[in-house]
């Protein structure tokens, strides 16, 4: 990937299906409490990086979720979301409102099936290639800093295009709501609420 301006990836805060281990892809379901506390502490986290909304562009996927998480993270800081449909989390087919158990039942898979290879035969799900081109279309019009809100799947495969890795790669970045992921001069790293720590 060309070089690209400073990114700060942030996924959505928890909701009400992520506590109940439920699929949501392009489904919704609301912000816990929780997940509420998550977006405002990630948008302190913002602040005291020095983002404003004078200083980042903010893009977000259009799904509820994630656009709830931007306005309690960014507009205290002034910011104007601009929905981006490109920033959707992946779609699960079939899967999408069932929960783990009920998936493991219904398509059971191999004992050490990796979370990654899971999605990828979720039937009539989006193909990882089509994911990773939607992505890369993303980060190709960047022109300036920028703060995006998106999903867990998604926001790994455009940290893992834009870190110029490649799909094998991506289970090497770590995950995880309530913490944003900072990109820039080639570094990937996490601020959690001990400051800014390097990822893997």
């Amino acid at each position: 990937m060309r070089d690209l301006p400073e990114l700060f990836v942030l996924r959505h805060g928890e909701t009400e299906w992520n506590r109940a281990r439920r699929w949501q892809g392009v489904l919704d379901s609301p912000l816990t409490d929780k997940g509420r506390a998550q977006a405002v502490a990630m948008g302190d986290m913002l602040r005291a990086a020095g983002v404003t909304g004078a200083s980042h562009m903010t893009l977000s996927s259009p799904q509820g979720r994630a656009m709830a998480t931007a306005r309690l993270a960014l507009a205290p800081l002034g910011a104007e979301i601009n929905p981006e449909p490109l920033l959707r989390e992946i779609s699960v087919g079939d899967w999408a409102g069932l929960t783990a158990d009920e998936i493991d039942a219904g398509w059971p898979g191999p004992e050490d099936e990796g979370f990654l290879d899971r999605y990828a035969r979720a039937p009539g799900g989006e193909p990882f290639d089509a994911l990773w081109e939607r992505v890369g279309a993303v980060l190709a019009r960047l022109t300036r800093p920028t703060v995006i809100v998106t999903h867990g799947i998604t926001s790994r495969f455009l940290r893992t295009r834009a870190m110029g890795l490649t799909l094998a790669e991506i289970e090497e970045l770590p995950g995880g709501q309530g913490v944003i992921f900072r990109i820039h001069d080639g570094r990937h790293e996490m601020i959690g609420t001990s400051g800014l720590q390097p990822g893997p």
